[in-house]
């Protein structure tokens, strides 16, 4: 049996790994002013497919199986959770849009994307943290496996993250190193929030239902609003849609599998 302060150190490292590939997103703008649109379309539909995908199997199935467990209405509890989850999300990006009407064009593009960017990594980082904290109550559905590949996917999608920020600030006369701490700065909210979801799982279970469709609502939210129109910008639309399949069906599979 892992001790319960394992999981959290477990979600820390996990939310740290997601932080650094944002890193190396960032760091592309030290080698290039663009990178090739058909291989961060192709990245952003598997992590959008993985991440739909582990929305289900680590997050939903579980807060559905653990709201049994404690004798709670599911339906009405994963419910709730679901909705407020993307809600919490629409919310933030409408208050924040507000906050800089008076911002030039450029400058109002660059802050809203950054912001978005900064603001989507939050949930994700609760998301991790999460679904590590839950594996403490033995849930058919709350692994490690299914913890460790909710984290690769979040880390597969923050890879284009990081140089979405970095390299239009490059465009926009930011230095290079500027450019890249920014970049890098939008997920160091990951691992803080992957430690509080992970302490609040652990510490609080009869709330664990709704803090995992919570973290699920969000997810889909980001996927739905950010992630898949992004990969469908794309020419070839159809293989963008293919790959979120094959995402969608990679996680399904060790998930159910493992």
């Amino acid at each position: 049996m892992i001790h319960s302060n394992n999981y959290t150190i477990l979600a820390l490292f996990a939310t740290l790994f997601t932080w650094f590939i944002t890193m190396l997103g960032s760091s592309m703008v030290f080698f290039f002013k663009k990178i090739n649109k058909n291989i961060m379309d192709a990245s952003l539909g598997i992590a959008a497919g993985i991440m739909m995908s582990a929305s289900f199997w680590s997050l939903l199935n579980p807060a559905i199986t653990n709201a049994i467990e404690l004798k709670q209405r599911p339906w009405a509890v994963v419910s709730i959770g679901f909705l407020l989850g993307g809600l919490f999300i629409f919310i933030t990006d409408k208050i924040f849009q507000k906050k800089i009407k008076r911002k030039n064009r450029n400058e109002k593009r660059l802050f809203l994307m950054i912001l978005s960017i900064t603001m989507h990594n939050i949930p994700e980082g609760l998301a991790i943290g999460i679904a590590f904290g839950s594996i403490k109550y033995n849930i058919a559905s709350a692994n490690i496996t299914g913890a460790l590949m909710l984290s690769l996917a979040i880390g597969l999608q923050n890879f284009p993250e990081g140089s979405a920020i970095s390299l239009p600030l490059r465009r926009e006369n930011y230095s290079r190193i500027k450019s890249f701490i920014y970049g890098s700065l939008s997920a160091i909210v990951e691992p803080i929030f992957g430690v509080i979801g992970a302490l609040i799982t652990l510490k609080i279970r009869s709330i664990m239902p709704i803090l995992l469709s919570l973290a699920a609502g969000a997810m889909i939210y980001v996927i739905i609003q950010e992630l898949i129109p992004e990969s469908q910008t794309n020419d070839n639309k159809s293989l963008m849609a293919i790959f979120s399949i094959i995402g969608f069906t990679l996680m399904m599979i060790l998930d159910t599998a493992f």
